[in-house]
């Protein structure tokens, strides 16, 4: 009996303010959809940094006037080096293939460099490639070697970016979170305000308070639940239009977002909406209504 009532009085309460509840549901999927956002980017700057860290490599480019005993002696130190997981040379004629393939679509510039002016180099992969600063002592000033360059630096700004992104999602959605706690706070002492006589009544005979609490604290966690919801609707159709969609090529690029990413936001969109909406409830009610 007494959950029926809870119940009912909750969804006449929903009812009651229902312009108001509106608002509150949709700032609150708004705040959740930016969450769940920045939630999804933080995974995939994670998810990148694994997949690219895993191929950068090391470029040992060198003197145009290495001699063939100064590569086999570098080739002998990168074999039985620790550090080192793998490596190929690339001779003048392989670096100016990929040249051409990279730089087709300008023929003027692929004109203006020949073979000669390319550089040998050996790529070299790292078993840790957080370990680029311990090569690069090791290996400057080896014979041979002209120029020591770490991909990763170029990869380090790109993920820069990328979390600068993060980041900014993050402070929008919390300033839409702010926004609707405030109209939860609101939302909750217009309906306590609305319904002052039946709650003096219940504390007159006895009522506990959280028996008189229940229905207010309820109205928020359901409105945060359809928040919720509503925020998952929209990040779902957010990968299905566009990530899928116009953007696919880049996704692609830059290592594509899974559905099982986005269903993992679910629960914690959930969980944030429904858990901040009745604390916030409750707050509002111990501090503002003193039942």
């Amino acid at each position: 009996m007494r959950l029926k009532y809870v119940m009912s009085e909750v969804l006449v309460g929903l009812w009651r303010n229902v312009t108001m509840t509106i608002a509150m549901i949709i700032t609150m999927a708004v705040s959740l959809t930016m969450l769940g956002a920045s939630g999804l980017m933080f995974l995939q700057v994670n998810s990148m940094k694994d997949f690219y860290y895993s191929k950068i490599e090391v470029a040992m480019f060198l003197n145009q006037d290495a001699t063939q005993e100064q590569k086999d002696a570098l080739n002998a130190k990168l074999k039985s080096d620790p550090l080192v997981k793998d490596f190929v040379f690339e001779s003048r004629s392989e670096a100016y293939s990929k040249f051409k393939d990279m730089y087709r679509d300008a023929p003027d510039l692929v004109g203006a460099v020949n073979e000669a002016q390319l550089p040998e180099s050996y790529r070299v992969r790292l078993n840790n490639p957080e370990q680029f600063t311990q090569i690069y002592e090791k290996y400057k000033g080896t014979e041979g070697i002209d120029q020591i360059i770490d991909q990763r630096k170029l990869l380090d700004k790109v993920f820069k970016i990328l979390g600068s992104v993060r980041n900014l999602a993050l402070g929008a959605a919390g300033i839409m979170a702010l926004a609707a706690l405030l109209l939860v706070a609101n939302t909750i002492q217009v309906a306590a305000y609305s319904k002052r006589r039946e709650v003096a009544v219940m504390k007159l005979v006895g009522a506990s308070n959280w028996f008189i609490q229940a229905p207010f604290v309820l109205e928020a966690v359901v409105a945060g639940l359809i928040g919720s919801i509503l925020a998952f609707a929209l990040l779902s159709l957010f990968k299905w239009l566009l990530l899928d969609g116009s953007l696919r090529d880049l996704t692609n690029l830059l290592t594509q977002i899974e559905w099982s990413s986005v269903l993992l936001m679910f629960p914690v969109m959930a969980g944030v909406g429904c858990l901040v909406s009745a604390i916030t409830a409750w707050v509002t009610l111990r501090f503002y209504l003193r039942v």
